[in-house]
């Protein structure tokens, strides 16, 4: 019988598994602080347990991390690693350290069924679902890893994002375990505000998370009308518009944060005119307190498409921002190691043969071609 990974408990769940060996609740509570506090797998190093739970762990239970493929770092501080998660699969996870904040980027399937056009991850198809212990382990391995490194016992990662591969929610029963340790003071102790899962659009489980473990939500809009937005997040044909952001105001009763952010990834010629900002003004203002992120996009060869210029980006902002939105343009960290948004990758053995079908697909949205002394927008 193969060992219980302790990883895959929030406090919860790891306290029903120790009165399953007749412990107390304390008892977890210690063996919870061992694990994620000070990122200990040897239960001998646990000094404060009882010997006797001690022998009883032995054989039956782990803390088993991932195994790291490969580590690069950018130029500007950036890390990306690659996790193996088995069966031919790894997934990718990015540290982006600021003056004032680390943010860890952590994935949440190997591969991505949502297959949005301008992802890399969604055209690499879909495998599975992480574990809440792979999900978590991404955590730990970053926390524990650079506070070995920088010499300190202090908290590296003060926010993380659930915004690497794969859609949060549509893998929602080991996610909510999994910010529950993020959040929990025996754990990593971190604020709600401070931790975001991202997605694009599952409503029920937007629903759902408001109730079980609301966090701040980021919404990848990308469009401001259904037609396109089908195009460009097929999962809108499932949820258009008008239900999900009826869903998002909702989910404002609840959230750590009195406002959502939507990411809107900037598209040349598909959804970057002012005219299109007018729609997004028009869409949300008076409906729902909103952020606008505005993200350049990070081309890649499958995607047929080509990143707006800066200064198109810059004046689709004003227009928002003008409007009373608050609008921010997302600084692009770690491009030159692939570890930018929508470039998260790892390897995924497809099983819904998304790649091809995503190859086969003519492209519907209309593409705008580059302009003269422009080619290095192309995706090569």
């Amino acid at each position: 019988m193969d060992a219980v990974n302790l990883l895959d408990y929030d406090l919860d769940g790891l306290t029903a598994f120790c009165e399953q060996l007749g412990e107390k609740r304390f008892r977890a509570t210690q063996l919870f602080r061992w694990i994620h506090q000070k990122g200990a797998t040897d239960f001998e190093q646990m000094s404060d347990l009882a010997k006797s739970l001690r022998s009883k762990l032995k054989g039956i239970a782990a803390v088993t991390p991932l195994t790291v493929i490969s580590e690069h770092v950018s130029a500007d501080g950036t890390i990306k690693w690659l996790f193996d998660v088995g069966g031919g699969n790894a997934v990718e996870s990015v540290y982006i350290p600021e003056s004032d904040r680390g943010t860890l980027c952590i994935s949440s399937q190997a591969g991505c069924a949502v297959g949005c056009r301008f992802c890399s991850t969604g055209h690499q198809g879909f495998s599975r679902n992480l574990t809440t212990g792979e999900i978590i382990a991404q955590l730990w391995y970053a926390e524990h890893t650079l506070r070995a490194r920088l010499g300190t016992t202090d908290r590296i990662i003060s926010n993380v994002v659930m915004m690497g591969m794969g859609e949060p929610l549509q893998n929602y029963s080991a996610l909510v375990p999994a910010l529950k340790a993020m959040l929990d003071d025996h754990g990593y102790g971190l604020s709600r505000r401070r931790v975001t899962v991202s997605t694009s659009g599952v409503v029920p489980m937007i629903e759902r998370l408001k109730d079980d473990c609301p966090v701040a939500l980021a919404v990848s809009l990308h469009a401001p009308n259904d037609p396109l937005r089908d195009e460009l997040v097929p999962l809108n044909k499932k949820y258009p518009i008008d239900e999900l952001l009826t869903a998002c105001l909702d989910y404002l009763e609840a959230a750590p944060r009195d406002f959502i952010t939507f990411e809107y990834c900037m598209l040349d010629g598909v959804n970057d005119s002012d005219e299109q900002a007018q729609e997004l003004i028009a869409l949300v203002k008076g409906r729902i307190n909103c952020k606008f992120n505005l993200i350049p996009f990070n081309p890649f060869p499958q995607s047929g498409l080509y990143r707006s210029d800066m200064s198109r980006v810059q004046a689709f902002g004003r227009v928002l921002a003008d409007a009373g939105i608050i609008t921010t343009i997302r600084k692009t960290r770690g491009d030159d190691i692939d570890a930018a948004c929508g470039q998260l990758a790892g390897e995924v053995q497809d099983r819904t043969n998304a790649s091809n079908r995503l190859l086969r697909q003519a492209v519907t949205v209309k593409v705008a071609s580059p302009k003269p002394g422009e080619r290095n927008r192309q995706p090569q």
